[in-house]
């Protein structure tokens, strides 16, 4: 590990959401904005994406961002899905958000993906919302709940995003940096 470079475990005592997750990091993060970053999301990108979503907030002078990209229609059900204002700018404002919709009722096809650059005034939320999908405390439900305050944007990351939660995201993967690297596949 590098000099300078500390590392703070927090274990989440049980398993109730990606909201409950964040909360129990709390204690750590204080009143400063911070990243998430989930791992089974694998970004390929010349940038990283997390310094893209740093570079909106501070050219938005503040407030939520979230990497997102456009999925099929039939796999909203398998996302955060949000609506926004300016569809075709790099980070629109976004309008509303929603936990896994049916495709039918789903109000876009832009998703939010593993990255999130995040205000400290998302633990009010979290610690104020009732469980959600799947009897879970979800982040989703505490950006929607930030969105009316205003700064809550999606960034349009540039690279290419891998879902490592799944077999067949994490062996695309897998051949896409064994040929990134010059390894042959046969």
């Amino acid at each position: 590990m590098p000099p300078g470079i500390n590392f703070i475990f927090i274990r989440q005592p049980e398993p109730l959401g990606l909201g409950h997750a964040v909360l129990c990091a709390q204690p750590v993060v204080g009143e400063e904005p911070f990243a998430v970053l989930l791992a089974d999301d694998l970004i390929d990108a010349k940038q990283p994406a997390i310094a893209q979503l740093i570079k909106a907030r501070e050219e938005n002078n503040g407030g939520n961002v979230l990497a997102v990209q456009t999925v099929p229609r039939e796999l909203t059900k398998q996302y955060g899905i949000v609506e926004v204002n300016g569809e075709h700018e790099k980070c629109p404002t976004i309008r509303s958000i929603v936990e896994k919709p049916d495709p039918q009722v789903a109000p876009s096809t832009m998703a939010v993906i593993g990255r999130y650059v995040l205000e400290p005034e998302i633990f009010d939320s979290l610690r104020k919302i009732d469980r959600g999908a799947g009897g879970e405390i979800q982040l989703t439900d505490a950006i929607a709940r930030e969105i009316p305050k205003g700064k809550t944007v999606a960034c349009k990351y540039d690279g290419e995003r891998f879902d490592c939660g799944s077999k067949q995201g994490f062996l695309n993967a897998t051949v896409h940096y064994a040929r990134k690297e010059g390894y042959r596949i046969i």
